[in-house]
């Protein structure tokens, strides 16, 4: 039990932790989500962070999102290859039907991100306004989240190898075909409280999610809460 590992490794992370640290919870009383939202963490699912220090020719270090996302896709694809899974901007990863299955929240202390997975592998919240879902609900019997942390930590490296020696562009492009497709419905909540509407047209070269508004009009969106409709 720990708070939130996110929290624990932010906190060794500025006392020098090296990158590949990675460090798992069976439980934690404090986990959280994007937008501040609380992570609701029982036994049995995996919840895990690791250190990633940025060098001075990485490329941006927003873009770990999608790497991040990739190697969640991945892992869930191995450790459940009957469940089909999406995954929607930047990092969420939602079964084919729009239920959340993983959630990763990205934190910068200096020159270290902090990435932290909550994969659901035996349990879901209910009653949290979203459609949730876990592997074992979906007939899948994914191992122990010790193992699935193991598969989670090789993809990783992997992706954070090709992030890192490029080019960018690719990234992306293996990114939108893990994801949604072309023309899929969302609603875009955006950090000043403005909502829009629209049809997902791929990611700008920066990783920009690309929202086709109904007068054709394309917007890059940066930052917001995303939701298909």
């Amino acid at each position: 039990m720990t708070g939130s590992t996110n929290a624990d490794l932010l906190a060794r992370a500025a006392a020098g932790a090296p990158e590949g640290l990675w460090l798992q919870a069976d439980q934690q009383d404090g986990g959280r989500g994007r937008m501040g939202r609380d992570w609701i963490s029982p036994i049995g699912n995996l919840y895990a962070s690791t250190i990633i220090r940025i060098g001075a020719i990485d490329p941006p270090p927003a873009s770990l999102a999608f790497v991040a996302g990739l190697a969640a896709h991945q892992t869930i694809r191995q450790v459940a290859p009957e469940v089909a899974i999406q995954i929607k901007w930047p990092n969420d990863i939602l079964t084919s039907d729009g239920a959340k299955l993983c959630g990763i929240l990205l934190e910068r202390a200096g020159d270290a991100i902090v990435a932290g997975f909550g994969i659901n592998l035996a349990h879901h919240p209910e009653n949290i306004g979203r459609a949730t879902s876990d592997l074992r609900a979906l007939g899948a019997n994914p191992p122990d989240a010790q193992s699935v942390c193991e598969i989670l930590g090789n993809f990783l490296e992997e992706w954070l190898r090709k992030w890192r020696q490029g080019p960018l562009v690719d990234l992306l492009r293996a990114w939108e075909a893990a994801a949604h497709p072309y023309g899929t419905a969302l609603q875009v909540n955006l950090p000043d409280g403005e909502q829009l509407q629209g049809l997902f047209s791929g990611l700008a070269d920066d990783g920009a999610l690309r929202l086709r508004l109904a007068d054709g009009e394309i917007r890059a969106i940066h930052a917001a809460d995303i939701f298909l409709i």
